[in-house]
């Protein structure tokens, strides 16, 4: 169920020169509402930023312990830039949570999960990596990034499984993009993936040719997040739909890709 919740900033952490952790819990101390890996939220950027539109945000993690919502953020506009300065004590207003999550295998099976992200498109992974492995499953992770200093939250994945790593100039990990790794070479029954569009179709590409089963994540526009204003429509095998509101997560299969 959607619920518009008015969130406190508890920490506020750069983690590198354009991408910040955000640890937020609800201003009246309500339980957060039950969110599937992969969904997203909308954050309205307080009175005075001149920005009208909410931001969409992937949902990084939820810590039911410490009851806060984790939001990963990279500042790549005013909007942006408006969240990552957000001081500790601050206040923001979310819709949340929206949008379809990543598949989650049965329970009784073992397979071979593959998790592939890219620059600040590896926020979805860490809620996908717990929810995998509170399921029993031994997740994969494929990071990847220009450099090793924008590689984000590798500690917090190598906690959850095996992570592998590429990077662009070659500072840590193979030299290349992600579809140059080696762990290709390994079997794997599934890939989840989310980051640059380019990125994602190649590895939409990769999985094809290796007969994998593949999910991604898109990151197209969405000014709502519930359909109505049709900025992030994606043509797709049934027609166009709202990646928002049919989304942001889709087998490979139903896209155009």
């Amino acid at each position: 169920m959607k619920k518009i919740i008015d969130f406190e900033v508890r920490e506020n952490s750069p983690l590198s020169r354009s991408a910040c952790l955000l640890k937020l819990s609800p201003a009246d101390g309500s339980p957060l509402p039950e969110c599937r890996p992969g969904q997203f939220v909308e954050v309205k950027i307080p009175a005075g930023a001149d920005v009208l539109l909410r931001r969409p945000i992937s949902i990084n993690y939820v810590d039911t312990v410490a009851n806060e919502l984790w939001l990963l953020v990279r500042a790549a506009g005013r909007g942006t830039d408006v969240l990552c300065g957000m001081p500790v004590g601050s206040r923001l207003n979310i819709v949340m949570p929206l949008g379809n999550g990543f598949s989650i295998p049965q329970t009784g099976t073992s397979p071979r999960l593959l998790l592939v992200g890219g620059g600040v498109g590896v926020a979805p992974l860490l809620h996908l990596g717990h929810e995998l492995r509170d399921a029993g499953f031994a997740p994969c992770f494929l990071l990847g990034a220009r450099t090793e200093d924008e590689l984000l939250e590798r500690g917090l994945f190598e906690a959850l499984g095996e992570v592998s790593i590429s990077t662009d100039d070659g500072s840590c990990g193979v030299k290349g993009v992600v579809t140059d790794h080696d762990i290709w070479e390994s079997p794997f029954d599934m890939v989840y993936c989310c980051g640059p569009a380019p990125m994602m179709k190649a590895v939409a590409r990769k999985s094809r040719e290796k007969g994998i089963a593949c999910e991604v994540s898109l990151e197209n526009m969405m000014a709502c997040g519930l359909g109505a204003c049709l900025c992030c429509v994606e043509p797709t095998v049934k027609g166009n739909v709202c990646v928002c509101t049919d989304g942001p997560v889709f087998n490979i299969d139903s896209l155009l890709w």
